[in-house]
Formats: structure tokens, sequence, C-alpha cells
């Protein structure tokens, strides 16, 4: 793999001050997380302390109990450590409420699933426009946000189709799309290509390379595929709950230029979610 490790300094060890960075977008300081079930403790994550600065484009990975989904969850605002801070842009979120981290998911993360999590009877514009509904955004102002984040992933043509009526690929843009209309901090992406074909999967990279680049958008995905982790600029590697690699990927490969030498072959809507 074409990647060098980071120095330890940079990616945060446990004797750093409390203070975030400025460029800090996520920074997690000394995090624990231990779950308990009557008696049994399960110590999910061993004081992890780490700094995604932003504009960085970060792929997560680690076998299934390696900690890398409660890391996600806790990033996410999903979850609270049970020791240690949770720094989201400068703020520490590590004692907020279950109501202002909602603010706070709502308002600074966008989250793109596996699974694209669509309402099946309502049109794409209308999955897309529902982070802004909830967040009491005038008509006008979604629409136009509505509307130039599916221009953003290449589907403004769609806007009034239904989510059956797309195939996977463009599901997933469709997800996308609805994960910037808040113009959020930071996206998180859960195995954001594990339904999709090898083109259609380098598509969405292609998308999130763009994102990135374009609009220094701060990116973290958790992926099992170690070819998609190489489109981002770091890999970060989970195991036992603790960060086992972090590594800068020198020379990301280029989602259009690998695009560029794969066969075009036309979307299905049925191929593509691998039904048959």
């Amino acid at each position: 793999m074409n990647a060098e490790m980071i120095n330890p300094s940079a990616a945060g060890s446990a004797g750093r001050p409390s203070t975030p960075p400025s460029d800090a977008v996520i920074r997690l300081d000394r995090v624990h997380k231990i779950y308990r079930t009557g008696s049994v403790e399960v110590h999910a994550l061993h004081g992890i302390s780490l700094d995604v600065h932003r504009g960085e484009f970060v792929s997560v990975m680690g076998p299934s109990g390696s900690g890398k989904s409660t890391m996600m969850n806790i990033v996410g605002c999903l979850d609270h450590p049970t020791r240690g801070q949770y720094y989201l842009d400068g703020m520490d979120v590590s004692t907020f409420s279950r109501n202002d981290l909602a603010d706070v998911r709502n308002g600074r993360i966008g989250f793109v699933f596996q699974a694209f999590n669509l309402i099946p009877r309502t049109t794409v514009l209308e999955n897309v426009e529902l982070p802004l509904l909830y967040a009491g955004i005038p008509t006008t102002e979604r629409m136009r946000r509505v509307r130039e984040a599916l221009a953003a992933v290449g589907i403004p043509e769609k806007e009034r189709s239904l989510p059956n009526q797309l195939s996977g690929g463009q599901q997933q843009r469709v997800a996308i799309a609805r994960s910037l209309v808040n113009e959020p901090s930071i996206i998180l992406a859960d195995e954001p290509t594990g339904n999709l074909d090898s083109r259609t999967s380098v598509e969405v990279m292609e998308i999130f390379q763009r994102l990135n680049r374009e609009q220094r958008m701060t990116i973290l995905i958790v992926t099992h595929e170690p070819d998609i982790a190489q489109f981002s600029g770091r890999i970060i590697q989970f195991k036992d709950g603790r960060i086992h690699r972090d590594q800068v990927v020198e020379s990301p490969q280029d989602a259009r230029v690998v695009l560029e030498n794969m066969p075009v072959v036309e979307e299905d809507i049925d191929d593509d979610l691998g039904h048959s």
C-alpha cells in the first residue's frame, strides 16, 4: 500500500494538551467507551486520541468488533464517550444532552449509509429536502439548496423520480445530496459502496473526491474494501478497540482516471443493487 505512517504526535497522544487546535474539525482526546450488560463490561474503545483536520478525506477500516463503528457513532454524535473528550468544530460535545446532540447532528454532520435509507414513496427532491424541513429552512432557500446538491452529484434531472425508479448508484447519489443540504462540517459515510458494483462504487468515490477537492469537505468513510480506501488521503485501521495503524496515502487513486479506464456499463435498476 502506497502510504506512510503519521507521526504519533500529529495523530494524537495521551499526553497532549486538551485545548483543541483550530483546524481540527474532529478531535478525540483519550476516548474510552465501555458497554455494560449486568455485571459484564465490554471495553469497546481504549483511550483513543485522534485529530481529523478540515478538508481531510479519511477511510476507517478494521474487522468486526475492532471499535471502528463505536468510534464513528461517537463522532456522529449518536453516542457519548464513557471517558475522554470529543471536540467537533472546537466544541466539547462529550457531555451534551441528547437534544443538543440531535441539534449538532442536524446542523453539522451529513450521513451516508450503505442501504441509502431513502423514503420509498417520496420523490428524490422530497428525500433531499427532508433535513431542511426539520431545520425550518424557508421554501425558497430549501429549493435552492436541494437543486444545488442534486447538481453536485450529477442527477438534477431525477428530482421528480421515486427511489424505486432509480438504480443503486443513483439512489446513493440522492443519499449523498441529502447529506450536503444542511452544509455540514463533516460527512460520515458507512460502507457507502457496499451495495454497489465496481464501476458504480468508483463513481461514488469520484463524487466524494470532488466534494473534498472543490468544497474542502471533510469526509470519513467506513469501508472493508482496501481498494476503496485507496481513494482517500488517509487510512485509519482499528484493532481491539485501539488505533492499530494511521497512514497517509501518498498517492491516492484518482477516481476520474480509474473511471476512464473502466468499461462503461449501462446502469440497470436491478443489476447494480444485486437483484436477480
